[in-house]
C-alpha cells in the first residue's frame, strides 16, 4: 500500500515543535495528543496508526497506561524486536501518570529509540505530567504536537460535521448539515457516529430530507428545533416542541442554553447592514449563521428583542437551581419569546 502524502506542518508560536490538525495526524518519535476532545483524539491516534500501517503491515502495537506503569516498561516495547519491525506504543492517562512513568518518558526523549513511535495522551484534565509536556514541547524527542481542543461553539460543531464529509468526499446540502449538527448539539461522540452512518448509508448526495428521514425525532425535539418555533413566532408549535423534547429526557439547561445562544447572535447582527461575509468575518462567526439570524430577525424591534433577552437570562438562573419549577420557567420564556410581549400581558 503507497504510503499517505505527508502535509505541512505549523509550527505554534508557544512551542518549538510543529502542531498537525488531528484530521492530518502523521508518526514521529514523538507524538504528543493535548487536548480534552476525546472524538479527536481516538482520530489522530488511527491517524498515526493507519500511517504506520501503510508504510509497514508488520507494524507493532503496545498500549500502556501511564497510571498504571511497570518500571522499564517503555524502553522495553520500544526497542528493536529480533526481526526490526516498526513499533508504535499508545500511552493513555498520561495527565494522571505515576512517577516511574514520567521519570523513564522523560529521560526517554533524550534517546528515543529508531523505528519507535511513541503516542502520548494528556487530555489536559490536570497539570500532572506538565514537565513532560513542557520538554517534549522544547523540542525534545523530535516530537510533534496534535491538538483537540473542546468542541463548544455551535460554529465550531459546524466545522468538525462539515469536515467529516469533506474527508469522505461526499456531499451534504447546507441545510441538511444545519439540521444534522441542531439535533447533535449535545453530544459530539453521537455526532461523529450520525455523519459516519450517513456516509456509510447513503449512496449519492445527503440532502435534508435523508437527515429528517436518518434522525427525524431527533431533529424535532432538539433544544435549537424548540428555539427557532419560538422565535419564529409559532407560540403553540413552540410549547408543543419545549413538552416534546422535556418528555425525551431533554436538560431544561441546554434548552435555555441554545435559545440565548440564537437571541445573542440575533442581538449582535441586528441593525447591521455589513455584507453577510464582512459582516461574519468581522464577529468571528459563519456567513450562514449571519443569514440566519437575519431571517430570524424579521418581526423583531429592539424592545421585544430586550424583553425575550431578559425572559432567557431570567429562565437560565431558575433551571440553574433558582425556582422549583422549571417547567414553568421554560413555559414563561417561549411565551415571551413567541408572543414577544411581557408575560401575562
Amino acid at each position: 500500500m503507497p504510503t499517505p502524502a505527508r502535509r505541512p506542518a505549523v509550527k505554534s508560536t508557544r512551542s518549538a515543535i510543529p502542531q498537525l490538525s488531528w484530521r492530518a495526524a502523521q508518526p514521529a518519535p514523538v507524538v504528543l495528543v493535548s487536548g480534552p476532545e476525546e472524538v479527536c483524539a481516538e482520530r489522530a491516534i488511527a491517524g498515526v496508526r493507519d500511517y504506520l500501517k501503510a508504510e509497514d503491515a508488520s507494524l507493532e502495537v503496545t498500549d500502556l497506561r501511564a497510571d498504571d506503569y511497570a518500571p522499564g516498561t517503555l524502553l522495553a516495547v520500544t526497542s528493536p524486536s529480533l526481526f526490526g519491525e516498526p513499533r508504535l506504543v499508545r500511552v493513555s492517562g498520561v495527565e494522571k501518570c505515576s512517577d516511574a512513568f514520567l521519570s523513564e518518558a522523560v529521560s526517554y526523549l533524550a534517546a528515543p529509540q529508531d523505528g519507535a513511535t511513541v503516542v502520548l495522551r494528556h487530555t489536559g484534565a490536570t497539570v500532572r505530567g506538565k514537565k513532560l509536556l513542557d520538554a517534549i514541547r522544547a523540542g525534545e524527542g523530535s516530537g510533534v504536537e496534535i491538538a483537540c481542543p473542546a468542541v463548544k461553539r455551535d460554529s465550531d460543531r459546524f466545522d468538525f460535521a462539515a469536515g467529516e464529509f469533506q474527508d469522505a468526499k461526499k456531499r451534504i446540502a447546507p441545510a441538511a448539515l444545519r439540521s444534522l449538527v441542531s439535533a447533535f448539539a449535545d453530544d459530539l461522540t453521537e455526532l461523529a457516529a450520525a455523519c459516519r452512518q450517513l456516509i456509510s448509508d447513503v449512496p449519492g448526495d445527503i440532502t435534508e430530507e435523508v437527515v429528517q428521514r436518518y434522525y427525524g425525532g431527533r431533529v424535532e425535539t432538539s433544544a435549537f428545533a424548540v428555539a427557532d418555533t419560538a422565535i419564529a413566532g409559532r407560540y403553540g408549535d413552540a410549547l408543543i416542541a419545549l413538552r416534546h423534547a422535556l418528555a425525551s429526557g431533554a436538560d431544561p439547561v441546554p434548552l435555555v442554553a441554545a435559545v440565548a445562544m440564537k437571541l445573542r447572535t440575533m442581538a449582535r447582527v441586528a441593525g447591521s447592514r455589513e455584507p453577510a461575509r464582512a459582516l461574519a468575518s468581522r464577529l468571528g462567526m459563519k456567513d450562514w449563521q449571519v443569514d440566519r439570524a437575519r431571517r430570524d430577525l424579521t418581526g423583531w424591534n429592539e424592545q421585544s428583542l430586550g424583553l425575550a433577552i431578559q425572559a432567557t437570562a431570567r429562565a437560565d438562573a431558575e433551571v440553574k437551581g433558582g425556582s422549583r419549577d422549571s417547567v414553568f420557567a421554560l413555559e414563561r420564556m417561549i411565551t415571551v419569546i413567541a408572543t414577544r410581549a411581557p408575560y401575562g400581558g
